[in-house]
């Protein structure tokens, strides 16, 4: 589904067979880049081009990544990918309260890590509310 469009080009979130991360897909007949991005922080980057040979330069690629961070479109990214997917590939993973972070696992027994629970996306309050083993109330995640 259409995220946006930037010179012609189609900006996605593709609906069917998708895994984790999120992410969105922009290319042309020659190349194909996904940039991936977060429900608990507005981060994009990009996670790749293929094939190599025929990819756009880097200022290219670097437009297009602004372009998809911009919040009307990143909210939409996040919007269809939940529609879609009902996860935001965050369950089982850890939070770290101190960082205020995702971890992958708590490296050595974080005290203020805690693994996730649950992960819901509020599209009209544009956050995440994750639940967290032990912890009695939600984290809220203003996006």
């Amino acid at each position: 589904m259409k995220v946006c469009s930037h010179h012609g080009l189609i900006i996605a979130v593709l609906t069917r067979n998708e895994h984790c991360p999120p992410h969105v897909h922009v290319g042309t007949d020659r190349w194909e880049a996904r940039f991936e991005f977060s429900f608990w922080h507005n981060g994009v980057r990009l996670w790749d081009v293929v094939p190599l040979q025929h990819q756009p330069n880097a200022a290219q690629m670097e437009e297009l990544r602004q372009i998809i961070k911009l919040p009307k479109n990143l909210l939409r990214a996040r919007e269809i990918w939940w529609a879609s997917m009902q996860s935001m590939c965050l369950v089982n993973q850890w939070w770290d309260l101190t960082a205020n972070e995702v971890v992958s696992s708590p490296r050595h027994k974080l005290v203020n890590a805690f693994r996730i629970e649950s992960a819901v996306f509020d599209l009209h309050g544009n956050k995440t509310v994750l639940k967290l083993a032990g912890q009695t109330s939600p984290l809220e995640i203003l996006l």
